[in-house]
């Protein structure tokens, strides 16, 4: 009884020290319990995260919109879609989470990010070019950086 028992309650009891601090994804907890506990079994650890997400206190959903409230100052849609599928989210999910939590459009949110960084339009082609990759890291797509740079600099893009 206790050689089977033995794992289970130490990867639950890692697990909800992990959910403690910041929601994870079911992906994520899966790494991370893996890596703190090479001795566990896939059969024990699919049943601490399956018993998780059943009391609540797991939800790629919930991860998700946390996720997305939390960069959406920083990042764009393009980017925050690629991290969180990155992070083991369905395309479901992700498309809710981003449409739920994202009020302002993209634009909006663009000239937000731009502004904290340059907030002077650019003079030159070089200075179009260097804004123009800075916004594309972020994940902002190609129409709305031309739209917020509104400079004919574009073959540069």
């Amino acid at each position: 009884m206790t050689g089977k028992r033995s794992n289970p309650p130490s990867l639950q009891a890692t697990a909800l020290r992990l959910l403690a601090t910041r929601e994870h994804s079911r992906d994520e907890l899966r790494r991370k319990l893996r890596s703190r506990s090479e001795d566990c079994e896939e059969g024990a650890l699919d049943a601490v995260l399956d018993r998780l997400a059943e009391n609540g206190l797991q939800s790629d959903a919930r991860f998700a919109e946390s996720y997305v409230r939390s960069k959406a100052s920083r990042m764009g849609q393009g980017r925050l879609r690629r991290e969180l599928l990155e992070r083991g989210v369905s395309t479901e999910i992700v498309a809710g989470a981003l449409e739920e939590a994202l009020p302002d459009d993209e634009l909006t949110r663009a000239r937000a990010v731009w502004a904290r960084k340059f907030g002077a339009p650019p003079q030159d082609r070089n200075e179009w070019a260097r804004q123009a990759r800075f916004l594309q890291t972020r994940g902002f797509a190609v129409d709305v950086i031309r739209k917020l740079l509104k400079e004919p600099f574009d073959e540069s893009a």
